[in-house]
């Protein structure tokens, strides 16, 4: 009986170990970076929103950024949570 203890233990850790490395260390790693980018957010880089809008950023503060839209160039504020990547300039 102390056999079968052991080896429902072991499955166990095993079981906790493959979950950890394959869904919970990846998904905090890939939220660092995203926490990170959003951090370094500057004036006139070219984001896209959670939304798919495309914007450029006009003004960055603590929690929000203001964000520049169309060919009127209107000023929106987000949050800098609904921002989901910077786009990368095209060299040229």
């Amino acid at each position: 009986m102390n056999n079968n203890v052991i080896i429902s233990v072991v499955y166990m850790v095993a079981l906790f170990a493959i979950f950890y490395f394959l869904f919970i260390r990846p998904q905090r790693k890939k939220e660092k970076q995203l926490n990170d980018l959003r951090e370094s957010l500057e004036v006139g880089q070219m984001v896209t929103t959670i939304g798919g809008m495309l914007a450029t950023i006009a003004k960055v503060e603590d929690d929000f950024v203001v964000l520049e839209v169309g060919a009127n160039r209107t000023k929106m504020p987000f949050k800098k949570w609904a921002i989901a990547s910077v786009e990368k300039k095209e060299e040229k």
